[in-house]
């Protein structure tokens, strides 16, 4: 388990390296969402997917396709 030191709070975080964040490798994550530190987290039966910031609390926020592909343009 992690414990909070090692994933600061302070604002999204750009990865560069899958090993950074491990669930990158799920099919559930869209890594060109995720790498910009957010969720990314997708919906499978909706393909919807979560803009919130990685390890956010509470439930997912999800948003369309075309939104995603904005998010991860960034």
């Amino acid at each position: 388990m992690t414990s909070p030191e090692d994933h600061p709070h302070d604002g999204p975080n750009i990865h560069e390296q899958s090993q950074f964040r491990p669930d990158l490798s799920s099919l559930h994550v869209r890594e060109d969402v995720a790498i910009t530190g957010l969720c990314g987290n997708v919906h499978l039966p909706t393909g919807r997917t979560c803009d919130l910031p990685e390890r956010h609390e509470g439930s997912c926020h999800f948003v369309g396709p075309e939104d995603a592909e904005n998010l991860a343009a960034r």
